[in-house]
């Protein structure tokens, strides 16, 4: 499925920690992969409520927590810039899909990170 969000169609998300190379792009493109995934899941669905987008980021947050196993065997860890990057990228989709009133802290709120 194609992002049809004109916002996040072309968005480049955790742009920052690929300009760093302590991060693995090989782990940030799968990072980069479940953040399209939740915008495809956000148009596909069509969450209607907070509650709702918060079920679908709560899923996307979990397949972060998963990537931290990845960050450390390549020297890498989920650190300070990348939650914040990480917990932006959440808050940008959030905020393009018109949940401007999302908690941002809740949006990642299952976060291990």
């Amino acid at each position: 499925m194609t992002i049809t969000n004109e916002q996040l169609a072309g968005h480049t998300f955790l742009a920052l920690l690929y300009e760093d190379d302590y991060f693995p792009d090989r782990v940030l493109d799968k990072g980069t992969a479940i953040l399209r995934a939740l915008c495809e899941r956000i148009e596909a669905e069509r969450p209607v409520d907070l509650t709702a987008l918060y079920a679908l980021t709560s899923v996307a947050t979990e397949a972060f927590n998963d990537l931290e196993e990845e960050f450390e065997a390549a020297g890498s860890e989920i650190e300070t810039v990348a939650r914040e990057e990480m917990g932006e990228a959440f808050w940008t989709i959030a905020t393009a899909y018109g949940f401007t009133d999302a908690d941002p802290e809740e949006l990642i709120a299952e976060r291990e990170w």
